[in-house]
């Protein structure tokens, strides 16, 4: 089972923590969560150990949450701590 949080949660520790945005670059370049890193889900799921340290928890956002929950499972399965964003980009443009 992943891990999960809501925006509204997100927004009170967000400065505190490893945002990852795997949206594409320019999905990313046009607006992303503040704080947040790129990289696209084809380059965290081919090489993950490139991008994450598995001592670290990493927050993941997509768009909408689909891709972010699927590749959250991944992780875990891999080992990482991830916890998926609920609703992705989308439900933080309507929380913000």
């Amino acid at each position: 089972m992943i891990s999960s949080i809501s925006i509204s949660d997100l927004l009170s520790i967000k400065d505190k923590i490893h945002v990852i945005d795997i949206r594409s670059i320019q999905s990313y370049n046009n607006n992303h969560i503040e704080g947040a890193v790129n990289i696209p889900y084809e380059k965290l799921l081919t090489n993950p150990a490139q991008y994450l340290n598995p001592n670290i928890r990493y927050y993941i956002y997509c768009q909408k949450g689909l891709s972010s929950s699927k590749i959250c499972q991944i992780l875990t399965r891999m080992g990482y701590k991830v916890t998926h964003i609920a609703g992705g980009y989308e439900e933080w443009i309507l929380q913000k």
